[in-house]
């Protein structure tokens, strides 16, 4: 079977597609709206699709919404390195300036949302707001993974298993992605994915060079914790976010488990709240959009978000 081109992630709808530039990088950017920049950034294995429905919902509240492909993903650039969330971030701080703002509210799912957390820490004066999904502060993961080996270990095996050179790659495209389509699955609440997100995901994947940078995040996080590379961005992790921040959750998330993501609002110091969202797993933006949307825009737009 022939790899897609990349041009199959430039999905009409009520949007725009544009290619922007940042740091020397090609960024595939989707936009809709006027209004405060919100900056969404996808997980794995996904690309800028994950984030359709608040592309409509986010613009109707008005805000201005760009879903960007990230490095090494659907239509953006796939460089042979820099898959470490210190330079995912500058790619993000680095968007947002070439989108002609000082800084968004930014909202990150997965390993979007790692690199949301990331940025924060790093480029603070860029994110005005912090929402991530499915995604504990990495320095909470870290806990997680070292202190409940039996469940989040597990939970995470994925990770692990990429670690090996080559293979893993194969195994993602193989079959015409069928893993991908069973990672989707498994870690979803019931009733998703739909169809078409699950033909357009395995495509996806298979855009050439699409699965390498994809598993790179991955070895990245495992590989770099004990080099010095790794030591630095945890001591750089513990500095406090000093953001109002919006951490939401499927209740039902199996890769990512709630457990291991509670806990993460002790490294923020401004207003925080944490919420489950009921009868999702891992993709609550895309399963239940509706109650998604309910929590991120109210909280968008309260002027002075509790703690």
């Amino acid at each position: 079977m022939a790899a897609p081109d990349a041009s199959l992630v430039e999905i009409e709808g009520p949007w725009t597609h544009r290619s922007v530039s940042a740091g020397g990088t090609r960024f595939h950017v989707v936009e809709a709206g006027e209004g405060p920049l919100v900056l969404l950034l996808h997980g794995f294995p996904e690309f800028w699709w994950s984030w359709r429905h608040q592309l409509v919902s986010l613009p109707a509240a008005g805000f201005r919404a760009a879903a960007v492909d990230l490095r090494g993903y659907g239509a953006s650039d796939k460089p042979p390195r820099g898959y470490d969330l210190v330079t995912l971030a500058a790619d993000a701080a680095g968007l947002v300036r070439a989108l002609g703002e000082a800084n968004a509210i930014v909202v990150g799912h997965d390993w979007g949302g790692l690199l949301a957390w990331t940025m924060a820490a790093y480029h603070p004066k860029v994110v005005q707001r912090l929402v991530t999904v499915g995604a504990p502060h990495p320095l909470r993961l870290r806990q997680a993974l070292r202190g409940d080996p039996r469940r989040q270990l597990w939970a995470t095996r994925h990770t692990l298993g990429f670690q090996i050179p080559l293979w893993p790659e194969r195994r993602l495209v193989q079959n015409d992605a069928a893993l991908v389509g069973r990672l989707l699955h498994d870690w979803s609440g019931p009733g998703w994915p739909d169809e078409r997100t699950e033909r357009l995901v395995r495509d996806a994947i298979r855009i050439p060079g699409v699965a390498h940078c994809a598993l790179e995040y991955h070895r990245w996080f495992v590989r770099s914790q004990p080099r010095p590379d790794g030591i630095r961005y945890a001591r750089r992790m513990r500095v406090p976010i000093h953001v109002p921040t919006l951490q939401l959750h499927g209740a039902l998330d199996r890769c990512t488990l709630p457990s291991s993501a509670q806990g993460s609002g002790r490294y923020v110091t401004a207003p925080y709240r944490w919420k489950l969202i009921e009868g999702a797993g891992h993709f609550p933006h895309q399963e239940r959009p509706h109650a998604f949307d309910a929590e991120l825009i109210g909280w968008l737009n309260d002027p002075e978000p509790e703690r």
